[in-house]
């Protein structure tokens, strides 16, 4: 079955369920990214939001397009349901009250029924994304925290964290370069291509894998801090954050006391 016929089956399937009131695509079919891998994302309306009634009848349209293998049920998300079906096809739903639905816009959501035309009362396009300075500045303090914690992974010869801690220092440069694209629709996890120019990309495939060995934890580590911190210290030049020099100097001078490690860039020409 296709996404366009299980589109059509799911909305068969609620048109006439007292309560509902409006059901639309969100995410890349939203927005018009879809690509022959992309789930399908709905929201759905309702008079008094994500009842029991309203999940059940949103299990049984489910159910209409495949076997359902997975079933999340508002668990950690009040409004928010997960579905596999049995050909893998990933199909989340949002509930909504029709009050809710003001936080989304118009180029954000595709209308599949919509008969009291709620989606004409939203704004039409989704304002800039404005960079949070205080979060922006959490994420730089927890690059340096974690590479503060290389001697304590040495020492320890805790050589398995140490590679979940270059995981965690690629994750934070991986977030700073699509920073830098300012990419207008992120999308999810899996849409990084687009995310990135081609030279970030060669950046991440140079930096060298986290081995579990002291040599490579270590080698790994460095390799991560010279990518992210000159970088980083230019983009908080930019958004006017004070950067936490005493912060990454103390980490510095202790790892040059415990590994002989030395600042992998010059701080003075970074910015």
């Amino acid at each position: 079955m296709s996404d366009k016929s299980k589109i059509n089956t799911i909305a068969a399937a609620l048109q006439d369920v007292p309560e509902v009131q409006a059901l639309f695509l969100s995410g890349s079919h939203g927005n018009g990214l879809a690509d022959a891998y992309s789930d399908l994302d709905f929201v759905l309306v309702c008079e008094n939001g994500a009842t029991d009634a309203i999940a059940a009848a949103w299990r049984e349209a489910v159910s209409q397009t495949g076997t359902i293998v997975l079933w999340w049920d508002r668990t950690n998300i009040p409004v928010l349901i997960n579905a596999i079906t049995e050909d893998w096809m990933r199909i989340d739903l949002i509930i909504l009250k029709p009050e809710q639905l003001a936080s989304h816009y118009q180029n954000t959501l595709k209308v599949v029924f919509d008969p009291e035309r709620l989606y004409d009362q939203l704004t039409p396009q989704a304002p800039s994304r404005v960079r949070d300075p205080d979060k922006f500045l959490r994420q730089v303090e927890d690059f340096i925290r974690i590479l503060g914690l290389l001697p304590l992974a040495e020492g320890r010869k805790e050589y398995i964290n140490g590679v979940l801690g270059v995981y965690h220092l690629r994750q934070l440069l991986v977030d700073l370069l699509v920073e830098e694209t300012n990419a207008p629709h992120r999308g999810g996890i899996l849409h990084l291509n687009r995310l990135l120019t081609d030279a970030q990309q060669e950046l991440l495939i140079s930096l060298p894998p986290p081995l579990p060995i002291r040599e490579g934890m270590i080698a790994a580590h460095l390799a991560y801090a010279g990518a992210f911190l000159p970088r980083a210290r230019r983009q908080a030049a930019e958004l006017g954050v004070v950067w936490p020099d005493r912060f990454e100097e103390a980490t510095w001078k202790r790892l040059k006391q415990t590994l002989s490690l030395e600042r992998p860039y010059d701080p003075q020409v970074a910015v």
